[in-house]
Parts: C-alpha cells; structure tokens; sequence
C-alpha cells in the first residue's frame, strides 16, 4: 500500500480550505499536490470533520475484527464438520 505524505487530519484541513474558497489550483501549489490528488481526497474524505475521521476509523478496526471472527468460526465450524463426515 502507497504511504501518502499527510496525514488525515492534515487532508481534511487542506479540503477545508477549497471549501472556504479558495482556488484548487492555489492549494495544490502552496501543498504540493496534484489536482487529481486533491480531488482523490475529496471524494474519499469530502464534508468529514476531525470527528467523523475517527470514527471512520474506529468503525474500520471493527469491522476488521468481526471480519477475523468470522473467519476463525468459519474455519472451526468447518474443522468440525470434516470430523463428524469421518465419523460417520
């Protein structure tokens, strides 16, 4: 995975700045950013708030951890049946 130069929270304050009004062109050159960058971060983090950030993350790690659960079951449930068919 490509790591980026800014972290969210820095993303999120460059994006508020477009919304105040300024120029896209006039932020990509005071960051150093290409417009497809900017507007790549638009889409993903476009009207979210330091708040939302981290809950977007919090939901991510959970659902990272149900996504594990569920794989472990899957895997003992499976197990489990393989060794019933044998008895059988």
């Amino acid at each position: 995975m490509k790591k980026t130069r800014f972290t969210e929270n820095q993303i999120i304050t460059i994006l508020k700045e477009g919304e105040a009004g300024i120029q896209v062109k006039e932020i990509c050159r005071k960051h150093g950013i290409s417009d497809a960058t900017y507007y790549n971060c638009k889409s993903k983090y476009g009207g979210m708030g330091a708040s939302d950030l981290k809950r977007m993350k919090e939901m991510e790690q959970e659902l990272f951890q149900l996504k594990r659960m569920y794989a472990d079951m899957a895997l003992e449930n499976r197990a489990l049946r393989d060794l019933i068919e044998k008895k059988l």
